[in-house]
């Protein structure tokens, strides 16, 4: 039987507090010897970030275990967490952090004592002549690294950093955690780290400094940060350390103000000795090329990932003994110091493995982001797609790319085991985001993957499949004959009708970046709209990563333009195709996705209502006031700063809210220093004086996003209030937002 109720006010199970606190956030996975480990963002502690492991190898059967036959082998492993609480282990980085933990399976490396009173004897450890793994990771309220072993009380192990205003917070930071092996045979772990000096440089930019480093084990670091190695020279920025298999060569990425990493980096390969980086040279990259991901195929090879053919494939290049950049390619910033001597012989040319319009990379908003995992010499995985993501395995010899089937529409970390256990973070059009496992096999040139199982899903709550949508990728044209990419979900829950003739509600989300992209996958979020009988857009505008570079260099100078356009186009195409009420079109986006969804707000007459959480109203005031890594971003999107100010004042919707009539809500966090309140309050204002119908709400103690269970449910809840009340119907269960004028 078929309940019919108008659009929006289906009852449905789905409920915000199951968004707050039924699932967590999920890292990539890593191999610690047989177990699985990742981390887990738990909103019901305050988003705390965790690590857990499982308590046996998910792939082999528990002898103990009677029922083991009959069961799953992901059933087999229980989840232990090891980070006790209150740690939170989370980097501030670039602010958008990224691998934040390592564990090291054999603990203290030989050469090392153990750091100050984190690894106490173990009984059990030591009659069977091993140790627990040793786990080091960045706690988020100091910024130092800690190490410990379960059991055991973190102990700090990098120095102190002291508070910088400016920063704010502390000047130590620390990223990207890679256990290396020097050549004499030393173990070690270098991390990135980030260095807050205080003041101003000759520029007016802040005075900051990263490069790669050595943290000793011992904990002599803990109270001298003079016992700390830099390995490398300054850059403004680097990622991706990889030392040589025989520890003699270390590859990075680095790049320079105005350049995101998506826009131009170098790769270098640096001759090491005495564990520092000696000399170095640039062997690929440019400030219009983006390199991404070195990896180390064999000593003197390298395997890499370049956007030079206009998508980000994989290329190689053979470093030699003595360096020296090929093609004229240029040394960027401070890491180009002592040049291989005029004479040396030159590195081979790049080589591009495969030429294929597909991305084999994305963008590095988050250190430690991979998109490749070495099998052996000759073969590598490589998560690849557009729209999409796919699995397949890489032969380094010929370049051609064996397809691994899997029912994962979008993956973002692998990690395989030398057996060919291979773990992976990914969704599906069916599945919540989680962690599963399989082996890797291949039998007459043929890669599967069998007795793959879900490990850890994000979701231990997931609701019936008749609350779910179906996510369904669709391209439209623009008026010029321009492909826009995007999700469609339609309303769905099973028993529930609109009355004839009603078309639904439509919400345009608007992802954030802008760099970035809408993945097809399940999403519990977009589930929360589309069970009550509204729809959803997901929209890949103009800039959106997945389709090449020049789709992604249609936002340049132009932000604010073509991502509206490109908004406003898919809305009027589903209106053409009967799919989506004209009259009830609403648009939502967060940080960059704010800004859009402000902007279409106020230079279009297309919606009825928005909501912009920690948007951005004013560049003016963005440019001004924001952390570093994003600092120079504006430059591409809009124009260099303050040379272009008044392109900035004219594309701010703060100075065109005359032209909006329609209801708005703002939701921002307190502590956010990517887009501070500031941003949202100045728009609040506007909206007032014009008595324009409007929410604000201001959530204490949140970033740049909203990680408390409280503040979620809060969120979701006055989302979907503030629709009912523009868009005409009564969710059920759902509290009044009160709107001001």
């Amino acid at each position: 039987m078929v309940t019919t109720l108008p659009h929006g006010s289906w009852p449905s199970t789905i409920s915000a507090e199951q968004l707050a606190v039924g699932g967590n956030r999920l890292g990539s996975p890593q191999w610690v010897g047989a177990q699985l480990w990742w981390s887990e963002s738990l909103a019901a502690e305050g988003g705390r970030q965790t690590i857990v492991r499982t308590d046996a190898d998910p792939l082999a059967a528990a002898e103990h275990d009677d029922d083991a036959a009959r069961r799953t082998p992901a059933a087999r492993a229980r989840t232990v967490s090891v980070l006790p609480a209150p740690f939170n282990a989370r980097s501030r980085v670039h602010e958008y952090g990224g691998s934040s933990w390592i564990a090291l399976p054999a603990g203290p490396p030989a050469s090392t004592a153990p750091p100050l009173g984190a690894v106490p004897e173990q009984a059990g450890s030591q009659q069977s002549g091993s140790r627990d793994p040793l786990v080091l990771f960045v706690n988020f309220t100091d910024q130092r690294v800690y190490a410990f072993v379960e059991g055991a009380t973190p102990q700090p192990i990098s120095p102190v950093g002291a508070e910088i205003p400016a920063a704010g917070g502390p000047s130590l930071r620390w990223a990207q955690p890679t256990a290396v092996s020097l050549a004499d045979g030393t173990m070690e772990v270098w991390w990135i780290c980030e260095e807050h000096l205080g003041g101003e440089d000759s520029a007016g930019a802040a005075r900051i400094e990263r490069y790669i480093a050595a943290l000793p084990l011992d904990g002599s670091a803990a109270e001298d940060q003079l016992a700390v190695r830099k390995v490398t020279p300054s850059s403004r920025f680097v990622a991706h350390p990889q030392l040589s298999p025989d520890g003699t060569q270390l590859a990075w990425i680095s790049w320079e103000h105005p350049q995101m990493p998506w826009d131009g980096t170098a790769l270098h390969v640096g001759q090491v000795a005495g564990g520092i980086v000696v000399e170095d040279q640039v062997l690929d990259g440019g400030p219009e090329v983006s390199v991404l991901q070195p990896q180390w195929r064999r000593d003197g090879e390298l395997l890499y990932l370049s956007d030079r053919s206009g998508w980000w494939n994989p290329w190689t290049v053979q470093t030699g003994t003595q360096l020296s950049a090929p093609n004229g390619a240029a040394s960027h910033g401070a890491a180009s110091h002592g040049a291989a001597s005029a004479g040396a012989a030159p590195a081979e040319t790049p080589r591009q493995l495969l030429v294929d319009e597909q991305e084999y990379a994305g963008p590095l908003w988050q250190l430690g982001q991979r998109w490749v995992t070495p099998i052996d010499a000759d073969h590598a995985l490589c998560v690849h797609g557009t729209a999409t993501d796919s699995l397949g395995v890489l032969n380094l010899r010929d370049g051609t790319v064996s397809p691994v089937a899997l029912p994962h529409t979008a993956i973002s970390g692998v990690s395989l085991r030398e057996d060919g256990a291979l773990a992976l973070h990914g969704s599906s059009r069916t599945e919540f985001p989680a962690i599963s496992a399989g082996q890797l096999v291949v039998t007459e040139g043929q890669w599967t993957v069998e007795s793959l199982d879900v490990v850890r899903s994000s979701r231990q709550d997931a609701p019936d499949p008749g609350l779910l949508p179906v996510p369904e990728p669709i391209t439209v044209h623009d008026a010029s004959g321009q492909e826009i990419h995007a999700v469609l979900y339609r309303p769905r829950q099973e028993g529930f009708a609109a009355p004839a003739g009603e078309l639904p509600p439509f919400i345009a989300q608007v992802h954030g970046g802008p760099t970035g992209q809408a993945a097809v996958g399940l999403s519990l979020g977009i589930a929360y709209y589309t069970s009550r009988g509204l729809g959803v857009v997901d929209i890949n505008y103009g800039g959106s990563t997945g389709f090449g570079r020049a789709y992604r260099e249609r936002l340049k100078g132009q932000w604010g333009v073509v991502d509206v356009e490109d908004t406003v186009a898919v809305m009027e195409h589903l209106v053409r195709e009967g799919i989506a009420d004209p009259r009830r079109l609403g648009i939502e986006g967060g940080s960059a996705g704010g800004w859009t969804t402000l902007a279409c707000l106020t230079r279009t007459e297309t919606f009825a209502a928005g909501v912009s959480s920690f948007g951005v109203a004013d560049l003016v005031a963005l440019a001004e006031d924001t952390h570093d890594f994003e600092s120079r971003y504006l430059d591409g999107l809009v124009g260099p700063y303050p040379e272009a100010a008044a392109i900035y004042r004219e594309r701010a919707p703060l100075n065109h809210v005359d032209t909006l009539s329609c209801p708005v809500l703002l939701l921002q966090g307190d502590e956010d220093p990517i887009v501070p309140p500031n941003q949202a309050e100045m728009f609040r204002d506007a909206l007032a004086a014009k008595s324009i119908p409007h929410g604000y709400l201001l959530f204490a103690g949140e970033q740049h996003g909203f990680r408390k269970a409280e503040n979620i449910i809060t969120s979701f809840e006055a989302a979907l209030s503030f629709y009912g009340q523009i868009f005409g119907f009564e969710p059920k269960g759902i509290p009044h937002l009160q709107l001001s004028r």
